[in-house]
């Protein structure tokens, strides 16, 4: 656990001290759970962001995108649920006086026993080598099976339970469990209860006439009230999907894991609108697209899981998470949801409006049902952050830390070095910046001696360096070092284009789709 606080606390040092997230209002001591985007991370984003979006809309002739407003009607969340289902179960601990999430609790107790199974497989897998059935071991081993039993009956009648609004049963749970304040160890709790999420606000121009209306907590909505808009006027048949990237805004009480969870922040989602009977189907297929968008990352399969739900959401009929292990252990990176037709059906009572779409192949209208997959922009961030920053001992016995992300979504492409800042290295280094900027996002540095310029973009994930020395004026060659290998090669200044583009393109992940 330690080990896992120590990596998790070099993450947030590195991602300050090297522009990529700094806490806001620092100057005013912060707000918390509320984080600013530096220069590397806002490019880092924004790559992310690019990467989602051709992979869901460029890629898809029958996915188009949209961006609705943060604000919208009041009733919408009405109509959703939000108002009167959008809780989170909470509980204090009396001595500690910190508030938790009394599910989280659960299932971080949950997780445990998941971890303890895993060791056994671990251990019998050293033990017996390549004879190893993993499949047969976890199907006929005593202690797997009794932890994932009870780790079954656990989670299922927590489900049960707030399904039910019981939240006595919650609490007599966490007792039966013996579950403290990770903290503290304190097993003082106070009662359950349920706390609403969304952050209200006022529209209009004076407070005694003002509409009290809500920062959306999630951005599905502005698509299902804009499904007739966007089906009319880009003429799709079903099945066909909309898709997102926006704020969202929860009032989170136990805000915690740095970016993890968060008061603002933005999601990347997908409505895939179907006929009825065919949204099992498609929700299998999108769990798999999904997972592949994941994998073509290179972050390792076995750092990803699906978590099929026990307790569905009202709306859902099916549900699943693509878990990612994150320095603090596996949790939710993505959710694939399969909604039925309720937010379509929700809108058309409250609003008096049909939400229907005509079928020629059924010869008929029916209100459609929906897939959903929705993923948390932040989340997908400090995903890749976590896993790509690493300590590296070298040959020599030297370290280096490197943020080995993929070279697409790397916030620079390429960093132009002039070897001395004197003898007209500087004029042609900046002749090879403003060759390139064109195409990539490429910086110049003189500061500091060449080894610590390598380092220092290394450490914000930079794939390529192009070093300009003396040589290069005579022969219009550079050297050219690449971040992972740390291999460098004399190349000439007319090929750096063509080189650094095969590497950072972004077809060299959506190929793998």
């Amino acid at each position: 656990m330690a080990k896992q606080e120590d990596v998790f606390k070099k993450v947030v040092s590195h991602a300050k001290e090297y522009g990529f997230i700094f806490p806001s209002s620092e100057v005013y001591d912060g707000l918390s759970a509320v984080y600013d985007y530096g220069q590397n991370g806002a490019e880092l984003k924004n790559n992310i962001k690019q990467y989602w979006w051709k992979a869901m809309v460029q890629l898809n002739e029958n996915i188009v995108g949209i961006d609705s407003a943060i604000l919208m009607h009041p009733t919408v969340w009405k109509a959703s649920g939000h108002v009167d289902a959008f809780n989170d179960p909470l509980i204090d601990n009396k001595d500690s006086k910190k508030r938790f999430r009394a599910d989280v609790l659960i299932e971080d107790y949950c997780a445990k026993l998941e971890d303890k199974a895993q060791k056994e497989i671990e251990k019998a897998a050293k033990r017996f080598g390549e004879a190893f059935d993993k499949a047969q071991f976890e199907a006929t081993n005593p202690r797997v099976i009794e932890y994932r039993e009870k780790q079954q009956k656990i989670l299922s009648r927590m489900a049960k339970s707030l399904d039910d609004n019981n939240l006595a049963d919650v609490k007599s749970l966490i007792e039966e469990l013996g579950i403290a304040d990770p903290d503290t160890g304190s097993k003082n709790w106070t009662d359950v209860r349920q706390f609403n999420l969304m952050f209200g606000t006022k529209l209009g121009a004076s407070a005694e006439n003002a509409m009290e209306i809500y920062l959306r907590p999630e951005t599905a909505q502005g698509i299902f009230v804009n499904f007739l808009n966007v089906q009319k006027t880009s003429r799709h048949k079903l099945p066909f999907g909309i898709a997102q990237i926006g704020k969202a805004f929860r009032n989170e009480i136990v805000a915690r894991q740095f970016i993890f969870r968060m008061r603002e922040f933005e999601q990347m989602e997908m409505q895939f609108f179907v006929p009825p009977g065919t949204e099992l189907d498609f929700y299998k297929q999108w769990k798999e697209k999904r997972m592949n968008w994941h994998l073509a990352l290179g972050l390792g399969e076995e750092n990803y899981k699906f978590h099929d739900h026990e307790k569905l959401a009202h709306y859902a009929n099916a549900a699943t998470d693509i878990e990612f292990k994150f320095p603090f252990g596996f949790k939710e990176l993505e959710g694939i949801h399969s909604r039925t037709n309720f937010d379509l059906s929700a809108h058309e009572k409250h609003s008096g409006r049909k939400l229907q779409f005509f079928d020629p192949e059924r010869n008929e209208s029916y209100v459609p049902y929906v897939v959903e997959t929705s993923i948390g922009l932040d989340r997908m961030f400090l995903a890749l952050f976590s896993h790509c920053l690493k300590d590296e001992v070298l040959e020599d016995g030297s370290e280096r830390t490197v943020l080995s992300l993929p070279p697409a979504l790397a916030p620079v492409k390429a960093a132009i070095l002039p070897l001395v800042k004197k003898d007209g290295l500087p004029d042609f280094a900046e002749k090879i910046f403003n060759d390139l900027k064109f195409d990539f996002n490429v910086i110049s540095e003189e500061k500091d001696s060449i080894g610590k310029r390598y380092r220092r973009q290394d450490a914000i994930g930079t794939p390529f360096c192009i070093t300009v020395d003396h040589d290069s004026l005579a022969d219009n060659t550079v050297t050219l070092r690449e971040r992972d290998s740390m291999a460098q090669e004399r190349v000439k200044v007319e090929d750096l284009r063509r080189i650094i583009d095969e590497k950072v393109n972004f077809r060299t992940l959506l190929a793998k789709l």
